[in-house]
């Protein structure tokens, strides 16, 4: 006689190490990338509305305010697009934190726990496809910049200098959108809660007015901010005018300032969403 014996398939163990994270999280970013294809609405909305930022300052505020001695409209327009850039890269902020509480609402998160990949891969894959979409942002808004008359003086290394650390700040953001994503719980509160925070961020700052111009106790928060640093690396390395005159160190050293903030951004926030993203999926 003879004896069957079920056996219950064992799921395969999870790949470790860096590698295996790296790829799953590439697995991932291509889900990503491929979704927002199939809505192309989505990447739409998000050109449109920089375009018009960058158009509507351009000409209702051009002319209208002193940059460096000068009330040339064009010498605004040159120190707003750094502005708009930083401003672009850390708004896609809403999008990121959007994305994950809808995946979280409809049980997706559920479905990729099931899988055996490495649990940080589906945060680090969404940020990454943020990232890639806020590239394709920025590339379009360069040009729409070089139509109303923004220039690069300082040549094109230092110009993709001033781009990689737009882009880096918009990845770093981009945690911090994951997290609040993490912790809400529909789509729409990501939305308000990315976005919320974001006006002061941007707005006290010297993204669009110089901060001598600013109250004197709301100055050294506008150039301590990790948003001026970066902006006023992207005006130096773009030879943009508008470069701010400050004793402060992020001011004095901006690139460095720029490159610090988003490290320790990425480093701080990265581990809080990760750790959310287990306690919500365990």
């Amino acid at each position: 006689m003879t004896t069957l014996t079920d056996t219950a398939p064992h799921a395969p163990a999870p790949r470790g190490g860096i590698a295996g994270s790296i790829a799953d999280s590439l697995v991932v970013t291509k889900r990503n990338l491929i979704r927002m294809t199939r809505i192309p609405e989505m990447v739409v909305f998000g050109l449109v509305q920089p375009v018009m930022f960058v158009i509507l300052f351009s000409f209702v505020f051009g002319g209208s305010l002193n940059i460096g001695g000068s009330t040339d409209p064009k010498a605004y327009r040159e120190f707003l697009m750094a502005g708009i850039f930083a401003q672009t890269v850390t708004f896609a902020t809403a999008g990121a934190g959007a994305g994950i509480a809808d995946d979280m609402s409809k049980g997706l998160v559920d479905r990729f726990r099931s899988l055996p990949m490495a649990r940080g891969a589906v945060l680090t894959g969404r940020t990454l496809a943020d990232l890639v979409q806020t590239t394709l942002t920025v590339v379009v808004l360069a040009v729409v910049g070089l139509l109303v008359g923004w220039r690069i003086h300082e040549g094109i290394p230092k110009a993709l200098g001033a781009f990689a650390l737009l882009l880096l700040l918009g990845y770093a953001f981009s945690w911090i959108g994951a997290l609040i994503g993490l912790s809400v719980r529909t789509p729409e509160a990501a939305t308000s809660g990315g976005l919320i925070w974001l006006f002061p961020v941007t707005f006290v700052s010297n993204a669009f007015v110089d901060p001598e111009q600013m109250a004197s106790w709301i100055r050294p928060i506008a150039e301590w901010n990790p948003f001026s640093a970066t902006v006023q690396a992207c005006r130096e390395l773009f030879g943009n005018p508008g470069v701010v005159q400050s004793d402060a160190w992020p001011m004095q050293h901006p690139v460095w300032a720029s490159l610090l903030w988003s490290l320790v951004i990425i480093a701080v926030f990265r581990t809080l969403a990760v750790r959310k993203y287990r306690s919500a999926s365990a």
